[in-house]
Formats: structure tokens, sequence, C-alpha cells
């Protein structure tokens, strides 16, 4: 598409709302900056180009107007060091300025990584960061949902595969979900459709073409179910038109996934909408006629009766679904819902927002205070955190009452502890259960759309670490964290000073470096964990005291004796240096496999490292010590962030029996006897343990999980090897 098309198409959509000065200061500046000159991104694109297509995008599918657009022509020039920010707030106003600020705060997110975004980033810190960027404004999030479908449209012949599906995996992971939880619909389908596209390419191609092959069978089907029905609506003296939706390609491969079927055993492949023409005041009551008529002429499946218009989704979604029995015995899903509803389905909350007054939308602003405040108190490094957030991001809703009739929105799965943090942090801390439709419960207990839920509580009641079981909700999840953490610093506190009074009452002075002295002699490098293990009792006081008394004894007779050792010549005096068991400092070695006393360490889950890795070390918050892979996920976060917290390590030895889980996946043609095959390679080789294997086959070829124990990386190298030998096998990749 041309300039001149796409600038055309925003002058219609922009028409009453920009000023031709406006327009003509803008144009100005672009051309001032070299606009048509600029160096083209790393997928070949020229910027310009696809500022402009990115603008339409937010126009037509978003309603956004001025601000965002001048935002996104400006962004490039700025980026490219030709204009900047505070040129922007002079030239066009604040509003402008602001976006384009937090849309470079995303930029810079990105080229800390490479070019193309994320490969030195991992998703869930992509994920931390951009929604910390992001939420202060969301017009943000809307412009950078539409940056990435526009991206997504056009870099089907640019970069490499890899290029390609890193930026898939992107929009899947992070945009989609954005977008459904914004109620964009319409662009959250086309993200995963087209990062199947790229992820999957043979799987994409085979469901569009058997959805091409059926269309003719289908569009007959459709027209059959609905002649009867519009002739029904019209003798009832509605307005109205319907249409048929074909699922999307994404929704059908999930479909054949989770029922384990190829695509003709999904029997519901399309939907039919029924889009009234109805006046605000008659809006519900026709929805519901409308249904009533459809009901008596096909059989409903009354589970799968959807109300969305008693009570709305926090996005502002709005509609009645169903699903009937048809002709041919058929399942079809009904949609009703009017234009306004049908307006705001499609281009979610946008449709119609007016930006003077943004932060008029509660429902979503709250979500997003919510999200914003989680990650504000997640570690970086909390990946469960972040994926509980993903999966809240795409949860269906529940909608809870208290006794005084007040609603509350909560995501699926959520509890009665979930509930009481919901409303405050004090009354989740002193939550002692609940009482659902006037029947007590446990604090644990899931919480179903229409319950009446009281919360109660208790002064005496403090949270627990079995609490972290009871929640659903990252914010609930959050809060207890920081309630623990706080309760073990008061411990800590107290400890201290009972140590001390103890102290003062047998007439014994406490001197901070022999304390700290008898500490290391102890194990403890964290004087934290010192007075945590006072306060929970692993350490008797009494027992400490007599320590530092003999530590005060050490001290005094060390010194004593170098006062009485002679002087003597540096000549021939060679300095020895500390050995592993007693080297303190950054220079330390970590040798996985000693038992090196009051020293804690253990494998990290996010990578899962064997014998034979190349390996560090990274002092957890709560003072032992995590043992990643050098190419673990984490790892350019954490060497980035925390520096002084890395411990370098490596291996004792040689392989001493001990055997690691490691997890392989396999992909392949699904012959007969793959399985088999594979399994028998496993099992015939010395030392190896096969402990879990999952497969799903579809479409002629299947994917597996193997967990294997293994004691090193040269019996895992080998075993690779042969698997890859194996007829039909085409990848084998060793996972995280």
């Amino acid at each position: 598409m041309t300039h001149i098309s796409l600038l055309l198409r925003l002058r219609r959509a922009l028409a009453g709302t920009t000023s031709a000065e406006d327009i003509r200061t803008l144009r100005a500046r672009l051309m001032d900056c070299g606009a048509d000159s600029l160096p083209r991104d790393a997928f070949g694109l020229d910027p310009m180009t696809c500022a402009l297509q990115a603008a339409v995008v937010v126009t037509e599918e978003m309603s956004l107007r001025r601000a965002a657009v001048w935002a996104l022509m400006l962004r490039p020039v700025v980026v490219a060091g030709r204009y900047d920010v505070a040129a922007a707030e002079r030239d066009f106003g604040t509003d402008v300025s602001r976006i384009i600020s937090s849309l470079l705060r995303i930029d810079d997110l990105y080229r800390r990584g490479d070019p193309l975004a994320v490969a030195r980033q991992t998703e869930t810190e992509n994920f931390r960061s951009l929604l910390l960027t992001m939420s202060d404004d969301v017009r943000v999030v809307l412009i950078l949902i539409a940056d990435r479908v526009n991206l997504m449209r056009q870099i089907r012949d640019c970069g490499t595969d890899d290029d390609r599906q890193r930026v898939a995996r992107d929009a899947a992971a992070v945009y989609a979900p954005l977008a459904h939880k914004l109620g964009l619909y319409a662009l959250k389908s086309e993200l995963e459709d087209l990062s199947l596209k790229y992820t999957e390419h043979d799987v994409y191609y085979h469901i569009k073409d058997k959805l091409s092959a059926t269309k003719a069978a289908r569009d007959r089907y459709i027209e059959a179910f609905i002649k009867p029905v519009e002739q029904k609506l019209l003798a009832a003296g509605l307005s109205f038109h319907i249409k048929g939706r074909t699922k999307s390609i994404h929704s059908i491969y999930q479909k054949m996934k989770r029922q384990r079927c190829p695509f003709e055993g999904v029997y519901d492949l399309f939907a039919i909408r029924i889009i009234l023409h109805s006046a605000p005041e008659r809006e519900k009551m026709e929805c519901w006629q409308a249904y009533s008529i459809v009901a008596d002429m096909y059989q409903p499946n009354p589970k799968r009766l959807r109300d969305w218009l008693s009570v709305p989704k926090s996005n502002g979604y709005e509609s009645l679904h169903t699903t009937v029995m048809g002709p041919e015995s058929k399942w079809v899903e009904v949609q009703i819902r009017t234009e306004r509803m049908d307006e705001v389905a499609e281009h979610g909350l946008a449709a119609h927002w007016r930006y003077k007054g943004i932060r008029g939308e509660g429902g979503l602003d709250q979500w997003l205070a919510a999200v914003r405040e989680a990650l504000e108190a997640t570690e970086s490094g909390d990946a469960e955190a972040m994926d509980r957030l993903k999966v809240e991001l795409q949860a269906e809703e529940v909608y809870v009452f208290t006794p005084k009739g007040d609603l509350f929105k909560l995501a699926q799965g959520a509890t009665v502890l979930d509930f009481a943090f919901h409303i405050h942090t004090r009354v989740g801390s002193h939550c002692t259960g609940g009482r659902v439709n006037g029947r007590n419960v446990k604090l644990g207990t899931v919480l179903h759309s229409g319950d009446q839920v009281e919360i109660l509580t208790s002064s005496t009641q403090t949270p627990s670490p079995r609490w972290l079981t009871m929640v659903a909700t990252a914010r609930a999840r959050t809060k207890i964290k920081q309630a623990l953490k706080e309760m073990a610093a008061q411990g800590v506190d107290l400890a201290r000073e009972d140590l001390e009074r103890k102290m003062r009452n047998r007439k014994i002075d406490l001197d901070d470096a022999t304390m700290m002295r008898l500490m290391a002699r102890m194990g403890y490098k964290v004087a934290t964990d010192f007075y945590q293990a006072l306060s929970d009792g692993t350490l008797d006081a009494a027992d400490v005291i007599e320590r530092y008394l003999e530590q005060q004894r050490r001290d005094h007779a060390t010194a004593t004796n170098t006062d009485a050792a002679p002087a003597r010549s540096a000549e021939g005096y060679s300095l020895t240096h500390p050995t592993p068991e007693t080297a303190h400092g950054h220079d330390d070695v970590l040798v996985i496999g000693q038992n090196l006393r009051g020293i804690v360490y253990r494998l990290a889950r996010c990578c899962n490292p064997i014998y034979g890795d190349d390996v560090f070390g990274f002092v957890s918050a709560q003072g032992g010590i995590n043992i990643h892979r050098s190419d673990c996920p984490n790892a350019p976060d954490l060497r980035t962030r925390y520096a002084y917290r890395i411990v370098r390590a490596t291996w004792a030895g040689k392989a001493e029996g001990a055997q690691y889980p490691v997890q392989l996946h396999v992909v392949g043609h699904d012959d007969i006897g793959i399985v088999t095959n594979i399994t028998s390679i496993i099992s015939k080789e010395e030392g190896l343990l096969l402990r879990n294997i999952s497969i799903d086959a579809h479409d002629g070829l299947f994917s597996g999980t193997l967990t294997v124990m293994v004691s090193d990386t040269a019996r895992l190298q080998t075993l690779v090897k042969k698997l890859r030998t194996v007829k039909g096998v085409k990848q084998v990749n060793r996972g995280r």
C-alpha cells in the first residue's frame, strides 16, 4: 500500500478531530528531520511506512485520534536522533510527548537484547518490563498492539525464519493476551493466526486448506440455518442483520489439540451472529427476545449459555452466547448482541473512549493498576509470578457479591483468600475463612459466579507460607509474600534484641567484629540468616553466648601470639592463597559436590543444570545459592542486575553416581513403532533412567517430552546423537 493511500485513509479517520494547520506542522517537522531517508529496521522495513500502517490500525481498529497518531509518526525520527521529546512537547503538546516517552522506554527495553527484540531477554522479563512501562497510559498499550499487528503482517518475506519465529512467539505470549484483555478480539485472533503461521507453518496451512475446501458446504449450511431464523425475527418486528463467522485457524488448532481429534472432528467451526438495531433502552429486552426465538426453533445446550448482558466483562464486552442443535444434528454457536455491543466487541473499549478523561474507564484502570502493583512488588526473576499474570490475562472471570450486594470481578479459580486480599491487604492478612451463600467455608474454597461472599477475620490471624498454595491470583500471592517477609524481618529484629539483652544481663560487652567472626565460624555468610536461626529456635541463645566468649578468647590468644612473634624479613616471603574452603569474597569458587559447612546450594529449576554444564552460582535473597547454567534464559538479567550476587562455580572432580533430571523435546513423523524405538534406545543405555514420557500426535506428526535421569553432559550428548538416528525423528532438543 502506497504512502498516498495510507495518508488518505488517515485523513478520513481523523476528519473533524485535527486541524489542517496541525497536519501541516507535522508534515513540516517530518520533512525537516529527513523522515524519507531514515535507516531501515532489522527486517529491512522503512520505519515511516511502518508508522503510517500502524497509525491506520490505531485509527480504524481502535478509534484513537490525534495524540496517538502524532506520537506514532514522530517516534521514528526521535529514535533516529533527528528530533527529541522536548521539541515534540513544544510543537504538539504534553499528551503527544508523554506517549512518545513511553514508547521510547519500550524501544530501550528491546535494544538491551538485539534489534529483533528478544534474543537476549527472557520472555518473562520482557513481559514484566513491558507492562511496567506501558501501564502509565492505556493508549501506549493500544499503540504497541497495533505496532506488533502491523509488524506481523509485513515480515512474511523479511528476515530469517528464526527472526520471524522470535517475533511471532513474542506476539503470542505478550500482545495477543493483552488484546484479549482489552476486548480487541479481531486483532487478538489475527495475532494468534499469524503467530501460528510462522511457528507452525505446516499446521497453519493444513487447516487453512481444509477450511478453503469446505467453504462451499459451510456456506450452504449457514444459509439453511439462518433463513428460518430471519423469518421468525422479522415476524417479531425486530430490526437486525445476521452474519456467519468462521472460527480462527488458531482457535481450531487449539480445539484439535484439546480434543485430540483431526480437523474433521471439530464440530463448531463457525458461529452465527445476530446483530440487532436496537434503541439503547431496548437493548437487553430485544436480545433476550431474539434468544427466546432461537431457543424455540433449535434445542439449546443449557451448559453453553453465557450471559454477558446482565454482568458485562471488565473489558466492556456484552453479548449473549448459546449453542444450539441445528439441522443435520450439528451444534452451532449463536451470538446475540446489538450494533453498539458489536462495535465494542470488535474494537474493544477504544470504541467508546474519549481521551479527555481517559481515567474514567474504571474497570480497565483498576486492572492496569493491579497489574502494575503486582509487577513492581515482584522480583524480576520470579518467573512463576509472571506465568500466573499471563494466565490471569487470558482467564475468564467470576462475579461475586458481598452481603451488601456490591459486585466484584475476579479471575476464574479465585478463592476466598484471593477475594479477601482483593478487598484490602489488611482484610486478607487477618482472614480466617469465609461464609459463601450462608455456609462457612475454608480459606482455599474456590468461588463461582453468583456466590455471595462474606469474609471472616480475626485480629490474631497472620499469614503463613501455606497460604501461597491457597490463592490463584498474582495480587494475593504478592501481598502474602510481602507480609511473610515483613514478619521474618520482625522476628530477626526481636532475636537480635533478645540476644543483646541476655548478654547485658551477663555483663558481656557485644563487639560487632567478634560477633561477625563467630557467625563466619558457624557457617553463616549473612547476619540475617544467623538471627533468623535464633528466631525460629534452630540456634539457642545461651549456646551462642558461650561460643561468643570462646571466640573472644581465641581472638585474644591470636593477638597475643602476633605481638610476640619476631619480626621477619620480607625477602623470600611467599603468600599462601586461601583454599576454596576458606576463601571469601568475589573471587571464591563454589565447588559443587564438596560438603562446605554452612553453604546451602541447589540446582535451579529454570534451567536444570547437570554435571558437566558450564555453571555459575547466584546468592538468593534467603542466603542460599542457586546453581544456573551459563546459558540459562535468566542468566543475562541476573548478571546485569545483580552482578554483586554472582558466584563462580565448578563441579567437583568426577561425576560420582549422582543423576540429574533432563527434559528432551522430540519432534518427528508419527510412524508406527517410533515411540517404541525411542524408549528402546534409552532402556539399553547403561546408567540412564526414563522417568516420564508425554507424546502428542496429530496430522501425521508427533511431539514428545521425555524426562531422563542422566549423570553428566557426556552421556546426555551420546543419547541425543542416538535418538537423532531413529528413523522419522526430525528434532531432538534439550529443554531448559
